[in-house]
């Protein structure tokens, strides 16, 4: 019965602050919402203008050492 109890009762204590905290959260409200849903836009924007200009600085670069390895080739 003990070893029951010692399974269960740590069960019993998530439920317990799990409902606790479901019950203390509050949704947000319109402006709130807005606020996080700009800053999350903001965060892809900033994300994809990196990606973008990473992207675009290794293009000559990876087409500068293709060019090099095919001149190798045809010559060497």
């Amino acid at each position: 019965m003990d070893q029951v109890q010692q399974f269960t009762e740590p069960c019993k204590q998530f439920i317990k602050d799990s409902y606790r905290l479901i019950k203390k959260c509050t949704k947000p409200d319109r402006k709130e919402y807005q606020k996080i849903a700009m800053a999350t836009a903001i965060g892809f924007a900033i994300m994809g203008f990196i990606g973008f200009f990473v992207k675009l600085i290794h293009i000559p670069i990876n087409n500068i050492i293709v060019y090099v390895n095919v001149i190798e080739f045809i010559f060497f």
